[in-house]
């Protein structure tokens, strides 16, 4: 079964209610993954947000982990009771949440809604427009901003990079995990200027195990890591946070034999990064197109 059939009989199996027009806006919502934080905390009025996941504030998951620091976190691992404390008149959850912990919420008679789709960035904009009607207008109001924003940019990015002749990528990752097709790294990549081999050469989809030794045999020109990056903000990473984000992988068999990896050719992107859904990712296109394309910047 596919990840998208999952997500259909998942949603059936908790009856999720269609949202009515006329329901009274959420006056507590408590959200229990860093998509849901990020995508609440863009749209909602400050009072509406009961609280936040338990990783809200990290910033190696969390884009907005200063401005999480304002809320409630829930603690880890938390159970149907701690969220029911909070008198939540809704309660946010992704595809990957814990499907015990949703259905238990659903018999307590909460109202639950939860993202389902956000390989792509229409996908995210769609799942935010709905979470946002359902908020009120004034969630409305500033979601079709955030959306617009993140347009403008993203057609400027596309502009930009027009003519570039796209850098030939691939994502390694010490769980040995890689991301191919319908993932949000080929997302990246669409908008990037970037070709995920690991999509055209390799031929895979979704996130997928490593196809160990087939990898050597692919034309790497930049390995896209995570990494810290010590000039903080929006400053690139300098040689010492690429060899530092490149010593896992030097290590480790079998990208230790890609010569991208031995060569240092790597673009590094900051842990919240790699696994971001939410509307952030039109900076973090922007972020990997300045490393691969510095020439049109």
């Amino acid at each position: 079964m596919t990840r998208h059939g999952f997500i259909s009989l998942f949603a059936a199996a908790l009856s999720v209610p269609a949202f009515a027009a006329s329901a009274r806006p959420p006056l507590r919502v408590v959200s229990q993954t860093v998509l849901t934080d990020e995508v609440l905390l863009a749209i909602a009025d400050a009072g509406q947000i009961a609280a936040l996941s338990h990783l809200s504030r990290d910033p190696r998951f969390c884009a907005d982990a200063e401005r999480a620091r304002a809320f409630l976190r829930l603690p880890r691992d938390t159970g149907v009771e701690a969220v029911l404390k909070l008198c939540p008149d809704l309660v946010l959850f992704a595809d990957f949440s814990r499907p015990e912990l949703t259905a238990q919420l659903r018999r307590s008679g909460a109202e639950v809604w939860f993202f389902g789709r956000y390989d792509t960035l229409e996908e995210t904009y769609a799942g935010m427009l709905r979470l946002a009607k359902r908020l009120g207008s004034g969630a409305l109001v500033r979601a079709e901003s955030v959306i617009a924003d993140c347009r403008r940019r993203a057609a400027a990015l596309e502009k930009r990079l027009r003519d570039v002749k796209p850098v030939r990528v691939f994502a390694p990752s010490t769980y040995e995990i890689v991301p191919g097709d319908k993932t949000n790294f080929q997302d990246y990549c669409d908008r990037a200027g970037a070709e995920n081999i690991a999509k055209t050469f390799g031929g895979l989809t979704g996130h997928c195990p490593a196809p160990n030794e087939r990898i050597l045999g692919w034309p790497v020109e930049k390995v896209v890591v995570t990494g810290e990056v010590a000039g903080g903000g929006d400053a690139l990473p300098d040689r010492t946070d690429v060899e530092r984000a490149l010593r896992p992988f030097r290590r480790l068999q079998p990208y230790r034999h890609l010569a991208a990896v031995r060569e240092g050719r790597a673009a590094v992107l900051k842990p919240w990064q790699i696994s971001c859904v939410s509307h952030h990712r039109t900076l973090c296109c922007e972020y990997l197109a300045r490393q691969l394309h510095p020439e049109v910047f």
